[in-house]
């Protein structure tokens, strides 16, 4: 079975991305960059909250194409072909305009898009140095959060890189749980404010760190009845993708919804790169961390006995990747989340902790193949028994490809 979440096929899908009749409408789409990435696995486990299960497999498989629209506007837009319980499924994960002539270092981008919201988020899972999202991600934001909405951002004419702005979005994939679907829902539910200040250190280093705020109108959770919790936990892994858990409506497919919520999200990210002379070509190191804080989810009308001991979940990963040849990296990766889950009237503690080895050999820019190596370890984290998990991965490019974020 197929499934097309935004009703087109493949086929057409790549007929409109190189149409000659498309194309000739304006002059100025005659020469869009378009691209696609090749993403396979195979592992010996599955991960908690991941969209990848063990054996064989296909990560997002991404088809992209960008262009200045004219000499105002840019767009650009990315599709993700994914496997989901053996079916085949096509999401929009980008489809948005962005102004290019705005004056005083603001701009505007509305449509579908990543937040920029912390480190990773505004980056595509295939530029990750590792084979999954960091723990904090794949609980708190469903791997990585990209929605509908509209981004007003500006940076600062500042000696440093000093960027801000605020973000309003549908939200939906950050919906607390409606088992019964009797909540209302607000239609812009979630809003966001970022600010990263960035600089040189030499001629070798650059550092970056930013902090973020996220609001999420419907991220508070609603009471189970007693018991219906359990019953359903027992009968299937509702947390195995995040979407029963988190999402407040029934879709086709699944989405990449959030496992964890609360009415407020507090993040502080930074990053560290070195590389000799600044040319990251040949030798680089790169060391990063995020820390999130999801806050206030209990439900109003839960009486206090049956409250959790801390009204939050928080979690955090550090990472350190070193490419010591053109040909060869080398990273490792220690991440956390600490929960509340609800059970009925009352909260369990829960905790997850994940360390991770990788090695990648990359022929080129284009292509990587990795070797992956995860330890877990849960403490009553839906139910996970500790693992140790081995991967092996490719990640190859076709066709021309925008330059990563920092």
């Amino acid at each position: 079975m197929t499934v097309l979440n935004t009703r087109i096929s493949l086929v057409a899908l790549a007929c409109a991305f190189v149409s000659p009749s498309l194309l000739a409408e304006d002059s100025s789409l005659t020469n869009p960059a378009i691209s696609a990435v090749l993403n396979g696995y195979y592992q010996t486990g599955e991960r908690p909250l991941a969209e990848s299960p063990d054996g064989f497999g296909l990560g997002e498989t991404e088809l992209a194409m960008s262009a200045n629209i004219d000499d105002m506007f840019y767009g650009k837009i990315t599709a993700v072909v994914e496997m989901h319980d053996g079916d085949t499924e096509l999401n929009l994960e980008e489809a948005f305009i962005q102004t290019m002539a705005m004056p005083a270092g603001l701009s505007i981008r509305g449509g579908r898009f990543l937040s920029d919201i912390g480190y990773l988020n505004n980056q595509h899972l295939h530029t990750d140095s590792f084979t999954d999202r960091p723990v904090v991600y794949r609980a708190f934001l469903g791997g990585h959060y990209f929605d509908d909405g509209i981004r007003f951002n500006y940076v600062a004419p500042t000696d440093l890189y000093w960027t801000m702005g605020v973000e309003a979005f549908k939200g939906d994939s950050l919906r607390a749980a409606d088992e019964h679907g009797e909540r209302e829902f607000k239609k812009v539910g979630v809003y966001t404010l970022y600010s990263k200040i960035g600089g040189d250190i030499g001629d070798n280093s650059s550092w970056q760190a930013g902090l973020s705020y996220l609001r999420n109108e419907n991220g508070q959770v609603t009471a189970h009845e007693e018991g219906e919790h359990e019953d359903e936990h027992a009968h299937g892994d509702e947390h195995a993708h995040g979407d029963e858990h988190a999402h407040g409506d029934e879709h086709e497919g699944h989405s990449h919804a959030a496992s964890y919520t609360g009415k407020n999200t507090y993040g502080a990210d930074f990053v560290y790169k070195w590389a000799p002379n600044g040319n990251y070509k040949y030798q680089n190191l790169t060391v990063s961390g995020e820390y999130y804080r999801v806050s206030d989810f209990t439900p109003i009308d839960l009486h206090p006995e049956d409250a959790p001991s801390q009204d939050y979940h928080q979690g955090w990963y550090l990472s350190s990747v070193y490419q010591f040849t053109p040909s060869w990296s080398a990273g490792v990766r220690y991440g956390e989340a600490d929960t509340q889950e609800l059970h009925g009237d009352h909260f369990h503690g829960q905790k997850l902790k994940e360390s991770e080895v990788s090695l990648a050999w990359h022929s080129s820019h284009f292509s990587t193949v990795r070797f992956q190596y995860t330890n877990q370890k849960g403490t009553n984290f839906d139910g996970i028994e500790d693992d140790n998990i081995f991967t092996i991965q490719y990640i190859m490019s076709l066709g021309a490809h925008g330059a990563h974020q920092f």
